[in-house]
């Protein structure tokens, strides 16, 4: 059986603790917002610390997207598509999005693109070329890449 926590803070302390919670890493206002559920604030006490954190540049949702957009690209590999999705889902604004995927340049977009579909390509042991091009199409678009790019590339890939 776990017990939930039950320790109160005051606003102070919960704005220090947010605020090294900011700085560690760069967080969304949904993760924020979370933590603060985590921390049993009240809803006044969390706007208070939240306008604290934006006011201090602390919580900065264009810089949170940009961050994601090149991490997520850079690191993970994933395209577009994955990228928007999941900043939607952390309920980031369309034009912050917008701004995050322009940290992408597309030369480095493309090459990427063709580096992984060429390494996946030698990774796929099926013989069948319509299952191996059905494998390769569903491991690019999973992982968010544009699906007429991923078809084109497959044909090109599996003849």
């Amino acid at each position: 059986m776990q017990l939930k926590n039950n320790k109160s803070f005051t606003v102070d302390e919960a704005k220090r603790k947010l605020e090294h919670y900011c700085a560690y890493q760069e967080r969304c206002y949904k993760e924020v917002n979370s933590k603060l559920r985590e921390l049993n604030m009240i809803p006044a006490a969390a706007d208070v610390i939240i306008i604290h954190l934006i006011e201090h540049n602390f919580l900065n949702e264009t810089r949170y997207a940009e961050s994601f957009a090149r991490g997520k690209f850079r690191i993970k590999k994933w395209g577009k598509q994955r990228i928007t999705r999941e900043l939607k889902f952390k309920q980031i604004s369309n034009y912050n999005i917008k701004k995050g995927l322009a940290q992408i340049s597309n030369e480095d977009y493309y090459n990427t693109f063709d580096e992984l579909a060429a390494k996946k390509v030698e990774s796929i042991t099926e013989s069948n070329i319509y299952k191996k091009r059905k494998k390769l199409a569903d491991y690019l678009l999973y992982r968010g890449w544009e699906s007429t790019m991923v078809y084109e590339k497959a044909k090109e890939l599996i003849c």
